[in-house]
């Protein structure tokens, strides 16, 4: 415990520091540093407060136990021993919340979010599926005040998409919805059936952050940089002029295209921003198999191929496997009510690198 108190008093003094340099002209000047500021502070202030009040709720069971142990009133000796019983399980809660909350992060989480969801098995219903979910990712990015923007879509004809890539720009984006990248699969009587049976199909999502050019560099070398003309719905600007930009990563293969901008260059930065985020994951990808302790910290694999989680329409439900996570709500979560969800797989995940730690 003491090494934690050490450990939680440094960080205390880093949060106090950081509050200060935020006040400086030269810092509030510097809009790169105030964001890096901005994140570390966000990242440090729960584990600040909860100190704090373990602090507190600490200070005051010594105050009762001494209450306690000198008292001779009868009557003030029962309050005293009631607050005892009352401040010593919170005291092991929040020591228990502390435990968590110093679980290390991934310093990506509170980054922006890059999501690619593809129609899988199924054919037509695969794709419908996959607008289902980039409608339901939609609703929940709107009622978290999150800014959603599309990057290439790939439309199907029976509806939905083979292809759609989009940003979620927002605090704490990827952190939340990288636990999305795997394999989704719905069971329903698809729109195209006219038999009435139930078909299972899929769509693959896999969730990336945004990274800065600084973070992770790409050799301009290793890319391939071509324009053409946009094609499909989005509008006036839409088959005029050469704003579409497709980009290759020649080392991987890695293909990506931008087209829904309003102008080449704006392509070509969402491209660029999109190419990085996917080379950075393959890279994560390699050094996770590598290092096998990382990968059983983590409640999935990422893996497209793995199947995450079942969406079951004739019986209301949503099981996602990774965690036993099920409920009989699924019509609140295709409306993009994700919120409890998400915290499941949070917490899973805090738990399962808690359990590494320990190990």
């Amino acid at each position: 415990m003491a090494k934690m108190d050490e450990r939680l008093e440094t960080m205390v003094e880093r949060y106090n520091e950081i509050n200060e340099l935020m006040m400086r002209a030269d810092i509030v000047s510097n809009r790169k540093e105030m964001a890096k500021l901005g994140r570390e502070q966000n990242e440090l202030t729960p584990i600040v407060e909860t100190y704090g009040e373990y602090k507190q709720a600490k200070a005051d069971l010594e105050d009762a136990q001494l209450l306690l142990a000198e008292e001779d009133d009868k009557e003030m000796r029962e309050m005293a021993q009631m607050e005892v019983e009352r401040l010593e399980p919170m005291i092991q809660a929040y020591l228990d919340k502390l435990e968590l909350l110093l679980v290390p992060k991934d310093p990506n989480d509170s980054h922006n979010a890059i999501l690619e969801i593809r129609g899988a098995a199924g054919g037509d219903e695969g794709n419908i599926f996959a607008g289902d979910l980039f409608r339901m990712y939609a609703k929940y990015a709107e009622a978290k005040g999150w800014k959603l923007e599309v990057i290439d879509t790939e439309e199907s004809e029976a509806g939905g998409y083979s292809l759609i890539s989009f940003k979620v720009n927002g605090e704490g984006a990827y952190g939340v919805l990288k636990f999305e990248s795997g394999s989704h699969r719905v069971q329903r009587v698809p729109k195209t059936e006219s038999q009435g049976r139930i078909h299972t199909s899929t769509a693959t999502v896999l969730s990336m952050p945004e990274i800065d050019a600084e973070d992770f560099d790409i050799d301009m070398n290793d890319l391939e940089i071509e324009t053409m003309r946009a094609s499909g719905a989005g509008g006036q600007h839409v088959n005029k002029t050469d704003s579409a930009v497709r980009i290759i990563h020649k080392p991987t293969g890695i293909i990506v295209k931008c087209q829904d901008g309003r102008s080449q260059h704006e392509n070509r930065a969402t491209a660029l921003a999109t190419i990085r985020a996917r080379v950075y994951e393959e890279h994560q990808r390699k050094i996770d198999e590598e290092n096998e302790a990382e990968r059983r910290t983590k409640i999935g694999s990422g893996d497209r191929a793995e199947k995450i989680r079942t969406y079951n329409y004739p019986q209301n439900r949503v099981t996602d496997h990774r965690i036993g996570y099920t409920v009989n709500q699924l019509d609140r979560i295709m409306d993009g009510r994700l919120d409890d969800l998400m915290q499941a797989l949070q917490l899973a995940d805090q738990q399962a690198k808690l359990a590494g730690e320990k190990q």
